[in-house]
């Protein structure tokens, strides 16, 4: 079938895992020509979401492609890499495909690799001979019964344990400015969000609400993106409020889907500040001690 070079790569910092295909040589043969137009395709389970998807771009006619492309999952956590790699059968599925403009674009091998050989921030090379197909737990057999392949799963099998993994997560920076009296909370990005509509996609926004007793002044919303499960919005808010009252408040963050001529559909949220718990608090309370300094942190959302 061939084999695959690439290199995987977790960058703790931003909590980002890059995985960089390099090229196959020697794939089967897909066309009448006898030649193949490869890609490769990623995929982040659970739940076959759009949003956990990602594919190389497809060379024409060659066996031996040399893609050199750098494919990013933002919003991967230490605690990610730790809880998709400690059931059995899982890591990391890599599959090539033949694209196919009449038909269905054809499978033409993956690969398995086991997350737990990952050191992070340390790159690894990894030159593997594909695989016909790897079976899946059945958790996943609906899609892998489903008459096209799920190309290029990148298999982090991890059970659905309860909202925490469906919803998706966010990159909120918190800063208190000294000089303009008063707390910047920067929306960053948003990853593998919920889908809200029937094409698979949702149209994300996110709203703020600082309170309690804030008034008009306490609500504010980024601008929609649109059909995207990873929106990145990097805008930033201004709250005029006194250093010494922050304390009391919580901020309440919430993303949504926006749907034309109907109610809104919630996506999730988190509250952040001094009633709540773990990461959210934390975040809150360094931002409360460290004046004049941006504190960046992804939050899980929740149904709440």
């Amino acid at each position: 079938l061939g084999a695959l070079e690439f290199s995987l790569l977790y960058d703790q910092e931003n909590s980002s895992l890059h995985c960089t295909l390099i090229k196959a040589k020697g794939l089967k043969p897909m066309d009448s020509n006898g030649l193949a137009d490869p890609y490769v395709k990623l995929h982040l389970l659970p739940g076959a979401s759009k949003s956990n998807k990602l594919r190389t771009k497809t060379l024409r006619n060659t066996r031996n492609p040399v893609w050199n492309e750098t494919l990013v999952y933002h919003g991967i956590t230490d605690e990610d890499m730790q809880r998709k790699t400690l059931r059995q059968g899982e890591g990391l599925g890599i599959s090539v495909c033949d694209e196919d403009k009449f038909g269905h674009n054809e499978f033409i091998g993956e690969t398995r690799v086991s997350l737990k050989k990952l050191k992070a921030n340390q790159k690894k090379n990894f030159n593997i001979c594909l695989e016909r197909v790897i079976p899946v737990a059945p958790s996943l057999s609906s899609a892998a019964h489903s008459r096209v392949p799920i190309s290029g799963r990148f298999l982090l099998q991890v059970d659905r344990g309860g909202d925490v993994e469906e919803r998706g997560k966010i990159l909120v920076s918190l800063m208190y400015s000294t000089q303009q009296g008063g707390l910047i909370v920067g929306i960053v990005r948003c990853v593998h969000l919920a889908a809200m509509d029937a094409n698979g996609y949702s149209d994300p926004f996110v709203k703020l609400w600082l309170k309690p007793d804030m008034g008009k002044k306490a609500k504010h919303k980024t601008q929609i993106k649109k059909k995207t499960l990873n929106p990145e919005f990097n805008e930033e808010f201004f709250y005029d409020i006194k250093h010494s009252d922050l304390a009391k408040k919580s901020l309440d963050i919430s993303v949504w889907d926006y749907d034309i001529g109907k109610s809104n559909d919630y996506i999730g949220g988190c509250q952040l500040g001094i009633t709540a718990k773990g990461e959210r608090l934390k975040h809150w309370y360094e931002c409360l001690k460290n004046k004049d300094k941006k504190i960046e942190r992804w939050h899980t959302l929740q149904n709440e």
